[in-house]
């Protein structure tokens, strides 16, 4: 029988993520994170750990699209899992390049999904990104490896 208890639990988790990834509030981020977290981003050749790892990747973001936002679109859970579809907002108005590319002030709306796994305290123990279309831009060499 499904622990809908734990499953809200990780969906509270969920919304707070949501505010922490687009405040970068490392104070948050170290409450939902798991210190033994481990994130693997296209701009590190080791992973990278726990909130202050996985808000590297949001600072990685933001030198490229300042106003980069995530709106939680949809979330399915049970127990240990959450799969969350996110709306990613930004525009390429920033100081860094970006996937060999010179900021143009253009905008971009997409969505992505993410796999999150939680341990028994409600932290966040992983996060596995859906490549979808992204996969096959970098299977035939537009952009790095993930």
């Amino acid at each position: 029988m499904p622990d809908h208890e734990t499953m809200e639990r990780n969906r509270a988790v969920m919304r707070q993520f949501e505010e922490c990834i687009n405040t970068n509030d490392l104070a948050l981020g170290e409450k939902l994170i798991s210190a033994s977290a481990a994130f693997t981003a296209p701009f590190s050749p080791t992973p990278l750990y726990g909130a202050k790892g996985y808000l590297s990747v949001v600072d990685f973001m933001r030198r490229s699209f300042p106003d980069v936002h995530w709106t939680i679109e949809n979330m399915v859970a049970d127990e240990k899992t959450i799969a969350v579809q996110w709306r990613c907002t930004g525009t390429f108005c920033g100081t860094a390049s970006f996937a060999g590319l010179l900021p143009n002030n253009r905008k971009f709306s997409t969505t992505v999904m993410n796999f999150y796994t939680f341990d028994a305290e409600g932290r966040i123990v992983k996060d596995v990104t859906a490549l979808g279309i992204a996969g096959i831009l970098q299977g035939i060499g537009a952009f790095p490896p993930l």
